[in-house]
């Protein structure tokens, strides 16, 4: 009886940890696909905050925030 109740309990923790790391695999790459900003709502949301943005300021942004995400 012990040993099929352990080996359920293994086999389900096994599963959590290998879900874990799929899920995680595909959130890295859907986010690298999708990002959740681009250089059109950053521009929005600077001048919102009162900035002028150039389009330098934009494009170092834009590099500082993929250079985070790696």
């Amino acid at each position: 009886m012990w040993p099929y109740i352990l080996t359920g309990f293994l086999a389900l923790l096994a599963g959590i940890a290998i879900g874990f790391f799929i899920a995680r695999q595909y959130m890295m790459n859907y986010m690298k696909k999708n990002p959740p900003i681009n250089e059109k709502m950053l521009r929005v949301m600077m001048m919102q905050m009162g900035m002028n943005p150039s389009q330098k300021k934009i494009t170092q942004m834009m590099k500082a925030m993929q250079n985070n995400m790696k």
